[in-house]
């Protein structure tokens, strides 16, 4: 009796051990993550890609926060990284608004990678409704947002399958297409949340006292700029999200259900 209960409190001492073990290395990765952040964001962007979203780097690994480290997580990852990294890379004291969108974004790529789709579009539904309800976003370029459509629209179709045929499997061999559609939806849900400061927030007006006529170039040139710098991370992302997430499961960090749409 008495060597089967040592063995119940060993067993017991293990588990806790082996819980606080993977807590302690869950939460090292944040930092690790975080840290590369602060790099990403302090540094000054391209000169030709000056305009549009992202005057740093953060966009790069921001999807691949929320897909790896989960919703909450990737989102204070990129919190903690967009906040130190614009106070090293000082751009304007309204960017620190602007620039909640990429932690945003980590989170809506972790959600919908985790299957909570209904979270996300929500998200996109709520935020391009109070948009197109502003009565200065009639005379903009309507394809100046061609990409947040795009997105939407993916968005809406993947919400139609999954709920036809149930949801997908991220350790199927659609791996690959699920983390490419995260960071999609994820970085357009950051560029929506800019939008949406900047227009129906009245930030245009507000912070940097602008009209009609002076927002339809930055339109059309973010329209131009924006895509390529998405089509970028989603490159990255596909290529280091796979390896990173096998590894990761493997050490133990994460359990197996704690990635899964």
């Amino acid at each position: 009796m008495h060597t089967q209960n040592r063995k119940l409190n060993s067993n017991s001492l293990w588990h806790y051990e082996g819980k606080e073990m993977r807590k302690s290395q869950f939460l090292a990765l944040v930092a690790l993550f975080a840290s590369i952040n602060i790099i990403l964001d302090s540094l000054m962007g391209l000169p030709e890609f000056s305009s549009g979203v992202w005057s740093g780097w953060i966009f790069i690994v921001e999807p691949i926060n929320g897909i790896v480290l989960g919703p909450y997580a990737g989102f204070l990852s990129s919190l903690i990284g967009v906040m130190i990294g614009h106070s090293i890379y000082f751009r304007d004291v309204y960017e620190f608004l602007f620039t909640l969108g990429a932690p945003i974004g980590a989170m809506m790529a972790g959600f919908l990678f985790r299957g909570k789709w209904k979270i996300v579009l929500t998200y996109y539904t709520a935020l391009l409704a109070f948009y197109f309800i502003t009565p200065i976003a009639w005379q903009l370029p309507l394809w100046g947002m061609w990409d947040v459509y795009l997105a939407y629209a993916t968005l809406l179709v993947v919400a139609v399958m999954t709920a036809r045929k149930g949801s997908l499997n991220p350790k199927s061999k659609r791996l690959l297409y699920i983390i490419a559609l995260s960071a999609l939806i994820g970085l357009e849900a950051d560029i929506l949340f800019r939008i949406f400061v900047f227009i129906p927030g009245q930030t245009y007006r507000l912070f940097y006292g602008l009209g009609a006529e002076a927002l339809i170039p930055i339109w059309i040139e973010a329209a131009a700029i924006t895509p390529i710098k998405v089509a970028l991370s989603i490159l990255v992302t596909t290529m280091v999200g796979p390896p990173l997430i096998k590894i990761i499961r493997k050490i133990g960090i994460l359990k197996e259900d704690s990635i899964h749409v």
